[in-house]
């Protein structure tokens, strides 16, 4: 299940990168109904993937910009964040 998630999550960067179309224009070529791939999509959407993907990004962002110095104010007003 490992080496099948790792796969599938490659292939999809994959895509994107190499097209620059947006992850869910592919997710609609790719998808068919009652599909395998959209069974599995509705899963993560169910689960509140996406927002938890969002908020970990934001956060890691955030945190590297402290790193580098900044402080929360300038983050949160230059940045939004």
């Amino acid at each position: 299940a490992t080496m099948l998630a790792a796969q599938t999550v490659k292939g999809a960067a994959e895509m994107v990168l190499k097209t620059g179309t947006h992850p869910g224009q592919l997710k609609d070529q790719v998808t068919s109904p009652g599909g395998t791939t959209i069974a599995g999509v509705e899963a993560l959407e169910k689960g509140g993937f996406r927002a938890t993907a969002i908020s970990a990004v934001t956060a890691a962002t955030k945190r590297s910009m402290q790193l580098g110095g900044a402080s929360d104010e300038e983050i949160a007003n230059k940045y939004g964040l």
